[in-house]
């Protein structure tokens, strides 16, 4: 089995699209003239892809089983962002050859739900001292690498953002269930609040959510 990149010859996949129910996605695409069957790929977003992945992680489908079951299903598990990949197959000479598209449209990223992640900021202060003491709790439906997370310490108010303040990242992963981080001391005045370091990458996998 060899990759071959496509040209103006070559058939391509067009109109990939996916659909999500409970825990079932149907990939369905345009077959181009020619093409009796394909090889798709599926990995996870956040792995590191080939562009020629190894033959073990491939999966044949046929032209007929996708009539017969009008697209292709897969069972999904967990929460997260999956990639599928589907390469047209051409034979040439005898020889099985799988057609690489740098426009990219064989290939869809699709988010499996959001895993919710709770937080709660108890604080403690007294009437006459400088500081207080804050203790972060989080509750997470799924592992959390430690990344995905940052405080925020602004003075006067709550910060509305991760911009509005000083961030801090966290040192350890968040484990499923309840994490109780360890408490700190900040000014009296201050005030600390959870965001994502990446809103626009975390924000599709992940709820936020105060307690």
């Amino acid at each position: 089995m060899q990759y071959i990149d496509a040209d103006s010859t070559t058939p391509v996949i067009r109109g990939l699209s996916h659909s999500v129910d409970e825990d079932r996605c149907t990939l369905r695409w345009l077959w181009p003239d020619g093409v009796q069957a394909v090889y798709i790929h599926k990995t996870n977003a956040d792995e590191r892809m080939n562009e020629q992945p190894p033959t073990a992680g491939l999966k044949l489908y046929t032209k007929d089983e996708y009539k017969a079951n009008n697209g292709y299903y897969d069972r999904i598990e967990g929460i997260g962002r999956l990639v599928y990949t589907v390469y047209a197959c051409v034979m040439t000479s005898g020889e099985t050859r799988l057609i690489l598209q740098p426009d990219g449209e064989n290939r869809i990223v699709m988010s499996t739900g959001k895993a919710n992640i709770y937080f709660t900021i108890r604080q403690k202060s007294g009437l006459f001292k400088k500081y207080k003491t804050v203790q972060i709790q989080v509750t997470a439906e799924v592992p959390v690498a430690q990344d995905v997370l940052c405080y925020v310490k602004k003075q006067g108010g709550y910060p509305a953002n991760k911009e509005d303040g000083t961030v801090y990242p966290f040192v350890e992963s968040f484990a499923p269930g309840r994490n109780v981080l360890p408490v700190i001391e900040i000014g009296k005045d201050d005030y600390i609040r959870l965001f994502f370091t990446d809103g626009r990458l975390y924000g599709q996998l992940y709820e936020l959510i105060p307690e």
